[in-house]
């Protein structure tokens, strides 16, 4: 075992290796540019949209009020015409980006904190880079990658899209599996 205190540099490094990495592939490289796509006629989609006021939040339309309605012919009929989709709904306005970065970067914190806790568990002080960066690559990849194939089988999200996302996450696994290889205590 490894103290987890002894770890607190590599944590912060991988963290703000990650930062760098994610800021790079969705700033600078192209994969993720065709992710979202406009919708047919934006302004008269937007008009109709914005004339109900919706407030901030997820929706699904249609929505039950429960399962038993979800059994119904009117609901059936509902799915059938259509439009059926799921959305969420954001402040108006350009969103600052300091607060979104704050929240990454604590969020990026967060799970090098949790890749540190169970290697220490498994890693002792001195043990070859290979084997550090094998548990730290992998427990970081599954925590970036592994809940992302949820939201295709769910709700549809493209495929396309989600394996992008989980190509992101083995990126960050080898970021910080090496972050921690160069790092480990001796």
């Amino acid at each position: 075992m490894t103290p987890l205190a002894s770890l607190w540099l590599p944590i912060l490094l991988s963290a703000v290796f990650i930062f760098i990495a994610s800021s790079i592939i969705h700033m600078v490289m192209p994969w993720h540019k065709r992710d979202y796509v406009a919708v047919p006629d934006e302004p008269r989609a937007r008009a109709a949209i914005g004339a109900l006021n919706i407030p901030q939040g997820d929706y699904l339309m249609p929505k039950p009020g429960d399962m038993k309605e979800m059994g119904s012919p009117e609901y059936q009929a509902k799915h059938r015409e259509g439009p059926v989709l799921l959305m969420t709904v954001m402040p108006n306005g350009m969103q600052p980006m300091g607060p979104i970065f704050v929240r990454w970067f604590i969020y990026l914190l967060v799970i090098a904190a949790a890749t540190a806790c169970v290697a220490s568990r498994f890693l002792s002080p001195g043990d070859d880079g290979r084997s550090v960066f094998h548990y730290t690559a992998a427990m970081t990849f599954l925590a970036y990658g592994m809940a992302l194939p949820q939201a295709s089988i769910w709700f549809h999200k493209k495929w396309s899209t989600t394996l992008k996302g989980m190509f992101d996450a083995a990126i960050y696994g080898v970021v910080a599996g090496l972050t921690f290889a160069w790092m480990w205590p001796q």
